[in-house]
C-alpha cells in the first residue's frame, strides 16, 4: 500500500496500531488494578504484611512498566503491507 492509502482514513494510525494500544491500556490497568487493596476498616490497625507484599511493590509496577513500554511499541510498529 502507499502513503496516500494509508493516510486516505485521516487518522495518524491504523487499525492495527489501535488495537495494540488499547491492549497496552489494558496492560497498565491490570497493573494498577494488582496494586489496589490493602487497607484495613479499623484506622488504628497497620497491617504492613498486606500493604507491602510482593505484588503491590514489585509485580504490579512491573505490570505497569511493561504497559506504557508496550505502548510505546504500539506507537512506534509500521503496520504490515497486506492490512
Amino acid at each position: 500500500m502507499s502513503k496516500e492509502k494509508l493516510n486516505e482514513s485521516g487518522f495518524a494510525l491504523h487499525k492495527s496500531n489501535y488495537i495494540l494500544l488499547a491492549i497496552g491500556f489494558a496492560i497498565i490497568i491490570l497493573g494498577f488494578s494488582l496494586m489496589v487493596g490493602g487497607g484495613s476498616k479499623d484506622p488504628n490497625v497497620f497491617n504492613a504484611d498486606e500493604i507491602f507484599s510482593v505484588r503491590r511493590i514489585t509485580v504490579a509496577p512491573i505490570v505497569v512498566l511493561l504497559g506504557f513500554i508496550f505502548e510505546i511499541w504500539a506507537i512506534m510498529k509500521k503496520p504490515n503491507e497486506q492490512e
